[in-house]
């Protein structure tokens, strides 16, 4: 039996009257896998917040929907189920807020800034920029959800700044420091942000593999950033 199918099944009817039921369930019934209740919390997320998302935006682009299939390698034998499930999040009433403090929940960890957290906003971005702008409905969006999640302001800051930056990449921003800190304190900060954003690290917290593409491209967005700096520390 496929994952969601089997998820589908274990929730009954309740699906049909509130998706956050499908979210509270992962708990129970994954429960003696953790390994697997991480990778279906995860992707439980991202097709509830993906779809709250476009329903708020009003607009979903083809662009977004390939962005979309791009996390999620969908087998033919899951596409219907995971086409349930999206459409079940954008028919329920509860908001989006009811979603999120669930996700956060799933989280496991009770901490503001729970690395999963943050995979599931970089995703978020993903497929708000897939159009080649993030509209200012999915910008508020996400920053609810990342407010909801526990991110403080200089959080958000750092992770917008991967995604967003209309006046050009500000490597200070990306590893969310001030250009006053002392280099080796910029150093510190930018190894603990490449370790966390490691794709080992990444599975670890069952992020799905198709992800870590997109975990790449975090990657790539540090060693930029960090370089970037090191240059301007670099005697003339």
């Amino acid at each position: 039996m496929s994952l969601f199918k089997r998820l589908i099944d274990a929730i009954g009817g309740t699906a049909s009257q509130a998706f956050a039921n499908v979210m509270e369930s992962v708990r129970t019934v994954f429960a003696g896998d953790p390994e697997m209740r991480r990778k279906v919390a995860f992707s439980v997320a991202m097709i509830a917040l993906s779809a709250k998302m476009a329903k708020a935006d009003g607009i979903v682009s083809q662009e977004e929907v390939t962005a979309f299939q791009e996390i999620f390698a969908i087998p033919d034998e899951e596409a219907a189920n995971v086409a349930r499930l999206y459409n079940l999040a954008k028919q329920d009433v509860a908001g989006f807020d009811v979603y999120a403090e669930r996700i956060a929940r799933l989280c496991g960890s009770g901490t503001a800034n729970c690395a999963m957290l943050e995979d599931i906003l970089d995703g978020l971005f993903h497929i708000a920029k897939a159009d080649g702008v993030v509209h200012q409905k999915e910008l508020d969006f996400i920053a609810l959800v990342a407010d909801i999640f526990g991110f403080d302001e200089r959080n958000f800051d750092r992770i917008l700044a991967r995604h967003v930056h209309p006046d050009g990449i500000d490597p200070f921003a990306v590893l969310g420091v001030s250009p006053d800190l002392p280099f080796a304190e910029i150093r510190k900060k930018y190894r603990k942000l490449a370790a966390e954003s490691h794709p080992d690290a990444l599975q670890a917290r069952g992020v799905p593999e198709e992800f870590l593409a997109i975990a790449n491209d975090r990657m790539a967005a540090l060693n930029a950033a960090y370089r970037a700096i090191e240059k301007q520390q670099e005697p003339a």
